[in-house]
């Protein structure tokens, strides 16, 4: 019997507290009775799963029960558990269970917001990453990747009413206004309070003479122009030179494509509409000042530390020379998965 049912992933990831080790045999009791020992968790997993398999042959609701982990209670909308079977969560570095559980990283805020340490360890309580834990204690600004402009009028100007130091990430941020709205963005290497940015969508016939910090579409700048945060589509946000002192450079045009290279050395081709901004990420001294001093560097910032083997890299051998790599052409993003599974019963 086949059921198709949109089943929200907290359900997969509480069946998977299932485990074959659980299930284990006693078979050193007297008269050869066999007991079958099941711990507490196993008989609530094992009712919650035989409640939902009656659902859905049912084809009633399933609902996804409230989950607590060891660092922060995760978020009860389904929308906001995606993440949570995927090492690597999209569009953020840091978790979504590492932030408060009142907290909805969906709508963007300019409140810096509290970020749990997890002292390498994932949201099932499990080290993910060894060597962490400690440090001082940070805070996490959302950021506004998307510079969108008018295609039609006038660009749209604001104003950079401060710079600062960002402590989640190597590069400065940016707090700049404009009409009715306040947003962080990726500072530029020059850009200082006061300055006025603008952005633009319109592509024009002729390159435009663009000032450091403001964003156009690649389309419209003239060749050889340095730029960062980079789209690969329209309208995605910047994902390319965003680090500190990063930049690509705009070499050439291919019809309606453009290729830049990008801190990699590696050439990318990208539409014409996808927004660049013009000049290079702040704080390019990152690669001097973060190299550590002293032992209580690597401490503060949440490292702990290693076992101690050390082994220089003479260098004997050479190294290998490996051939360009080529381009990366990004015509549409890739499609999501849907929220519908097929079950067969």
């Amino acid at each position: 019997m086949a059921a198709e049912v949109s089943v929200l992933k907290g359900c997969k990831t509480q069946i998977g507290y299932l485990h074959p080790k659980r299930l284990q045999f006693d078979h050193n009791r007297k008269g050869g009775q066999h007991l079958e020992k099941v711990d507490i968790m196993s008989r609530i997993n094992l009712a919650n799963l035989t409640s939902k398999l009656i659902k859905l042959v049912l084809n009633e609701e399933v609902v996804a029960p409230q989950m607590h982990n060891n660092i922060r209670q995760f978020h009860s909308t389904p929308s906001l558990l995606k993440n949570f079977s995927s090492r690597i969560p999209k569009n953020t570095k840091i978790g979504l269970w590492r932030f408060e559980s009142h907290v909805d990283p969906s709508k963007y805020t300019l409140t810096p917001l509290k970020v749990a340490k997890t002292g390498g360890r994932g949201p099932d309580g499990r080290i993910w990453v060894h060597k962490i834990g400690g440090g001082d204690k940070v805070v996490y600004r959302m950021r506004d990747m998307k510079r969108e402009g008018p295609k039609d009028s006038e660009p749209l100007a604001e104003r950079v009413n401060a710079v600062m130091k960002d402590e989640t990430r190597s590069a400065h941020l940016a707090v700049i206004a404009g009409g009715n709205k306040k947003r962080y963005i990726v500072a530029s290497e020059n850009m200082k309070p006061g300055d006025i940015i603008k952005t633009s969508g319109k592509i024009s016939a002729m390159p435009v003479r663009a000032s450091e910090g403001d964003a156009h579409p690649v389309g419209s700048l003239p060749l050889g122009t340095l730029v960062h945060c980079i789209e690969r589509f329209p309208g995605e946000g910047a994902t390319v030179a965003t680090a500190a002192g990063t930049f690509g450079v705009y070499l050439r045009r291919i019809g309606d494509k453009c290729v830049i290279r990008m801190p990699s050395k590696r050439e990318m081709v990208v539409s014409q509409e996808c927004m660049v901004t013009v000049g290079r990420v702040s704080n390019i001294d990152h690669h001097k000042t973060k190299k550590m001093t002293k032992a209580g560097d690597n401490r503060r910032r949440g490292k702990r530390p290693n076992s101690g083997w050390w082994q220089r890299k003479t260098g004997y051998h050479g190294r290998k020379i490996r051939p360009m790599r080529p381009p990366m052409v990004y015509e549409k993003p890739s499609e999501e998965k849907p929220e519908v599974f097929r079950y067969t019963l």
